[in-house]
């Protein structure tokens, strides 16, 4: 009895040394904020099946649910970090807590991160947007097709609108032959994809490409004659004060300790803790939430004209849209629009995930990192709580209210048919049906004048009274239907 006593002594102990080795590195706030913090944990946003339907479950269910061990999170509100804090294990079967400095994988947050230094290289007159950057290039070329030499720029290569191939990059696990720079563009051995070309007429179609920013990431370091690790920190991280954040591949030994260890699926751990991606401006970025935070921040002061740092054109240009695909900007993509305008990026490395979001005009935005593959969908369930918690505009599906207007609903009635002679037929009174060809009528709920969604399959329905058309959207598809009335 006195030894199993002495058992449980012993493990409480433990127990209790770990915790408040978690809580040490996750600092506390003020009552109302910690309260914000339980709302949010308390009640992630968890979509079964129905588009905008939520059930509501604690972030430790979703972490087993997802084989994920842990997660750092960072809430940026009014232009600063309101809190920040760490969650579960940094690995599988360990005891040491994920905390607000434990480092993650950025996969492809990467990108929108060096696009950032490459503008500040533009600030200080470093290097130039728009000219070719085969002029800068010295250790590696361009590479012409068949006579055909390709005129690219660094914007072109920043905003996916080069013509680059190569999507992205599968790193290299430990024990592997890492090849050199040269070698991944060349698609040479030990390289594992193939040669970065340009199969496009650059600046005239939108193509995600990770072997666009490996060019982009040689170009720097030809120019500048240093490595990339090295001008990251003069140029950025040592600027804004960020002393964890990184692209050094593999990671430093030093560093290794302070970091989270990767998981692939079923909490399978990857091969040395994590794979190493010599193209670091695509998918080597090492960093934490709360210091991708200070680096949104910093941008949303640099538009405000107030970045120490930063300077408010090439911030700008940054986030304007490009004549290509009005949706990406250099480094950022965009969701929303107008006052609800957010920019936005997620990556992928082996093991890890990440994302980030952020409210131009307001400043409000997160940032989430994840040590498991698996967790990619966990990231879409705690933004959703966040937005819930912070009346983030536009992100969240409208409460849906149902029409009543038998006026409104006579205006939008009638049969819609599409191109290949499929019809929608909107009927009703009180309530609005949709009937697809011989399928049973659907009933409809309406978000806002005009918009509608399905109660009971993940479809939305917009009408333009005016032209007469009718666009069913499911996910990404959508079809375009003309009114032909009844």
């Amino acid at each position: 009895m006195r030894r199993i006593r002495l058992l449980s002594l012993l493990m409480l102990l433990c127990y209790y040394s770990c915790t408040q080795k978690g809580k040490n590195n996750n600092p506390g706030f003020d009552n109302a904020t910690e309260e914000r913090i339980d709302r949010i944990i308390s009640n992630l946003f968890v979509e079964p099946h129905l588009n905008g339907v939520y059930q509501k479950i604690n972030l430790y269910e979703r972490l087993k649910f997802y084989h994920t061990p842990g997660v750092s999170i960072a809430v940026i509100n009014d232009g600063k970090v309101e809190w920040a804090r760490g969650f579960g294990l940094k690995e599988y079967g360990g005891k040491d807590t994920v905390n607000i400095h434990t480092l993650f994988q950025a996969g492809s947050v990467s990108k929108p991160v060096f696009a950032l230094l490459v503008m500040k290289l533009v600030q200080e007159g470093r290097i130039d947007l728009d000219t070719d950057v085969n002029t800068y290039l010295k250790t590696w070329k361009v590479p012409g097709n068949d006579g055909w030499q390709p005129v690219v720029t660094l914007r072109q290569l920043l905003s996916h609108t080069a013509g680059a191939t190569v999507h992205g990059f599968p790193g290299y696990m430990e024990g592997e032959a890492v090849p050199t720079l040269q070698q991944v563009l060349n698609g040479e051995a030990p390289a594992n994809t193939s040669p970065v070309k340009i199969t496009s007429m650059p600046g005239t179609v939108h193509r995600y490409s990770g072997g666009g920013f490996t060019a982009a990431q040689v170009t720097v370091i030809d120019h500048i004659g240093e490595p990339l690790p090295r001008i990251a920190n003069r140029y950025l991280f040592e600027p804004l004060g960020l002393s964890l954040s990184t692209y050094e591949q593999p990671l430093p030994p030093g560093k290794i300790k302070n970091s989270a260890a990767g998981h692939t699926k079923k909490y399978l751990p990857v091969k040395g803790r994590f794979y190493t991606y010599p193209e670091m401006a695509a998918a080597g970025l090492w960093t934490t939430p709360t210091e991708l935070a200070a680096i949104l921040i910093e941008i949303n002061m640099a538009l405000k004209d107030s970045s120490a740092v930063l300077a408010k054109a090439p911030v700008s240009e940054m986030l304007t849209p490009q004549p290509v695909a009005n949706y990406i900007g250099i480094g950022f993509y965009f969701e929303g629009s107008g006052d609800d305008l957010r920019i936005h990026h997620d990556g992928w490395d082996e093991g890890f995930v990440a994302q980030f979001k952020m409210y131009v005009k307001d400043g409000k935005g997160a940032v989430v990192m994840l040590n498991s593959n698996e967790g990619y969908d966990l990231m879409g369930e705690i933004f959703r709580a966040i937005a819930h918690e912070y009346d983030w505009p536009g992100y969240l599906p409208p409460q849906e209210n149902i029409i009543r207007n038998s006026r409104e609903h006579n205006a939008l009635t009638g049969t819609y048919y599409d191109e290949a002679g499929n019809h929608v037929r909107i009927t009703g009174d009180n309530e609005m049906y949709l009937v697809y060809n011989n399928q049973n009528p659907m009933r409809l709920q309406m978000t806002k004048a005009g918009h509608f969604v399905s109660p009971v399959i993940n479809m939305a329905v917009t009408f333009d009274e005016q032209a007469g058309k009718l666009t069913l959207r499911q996910g990404w598809n959508q079809k375009l239907f003309k009114r032909k009335n009844n």
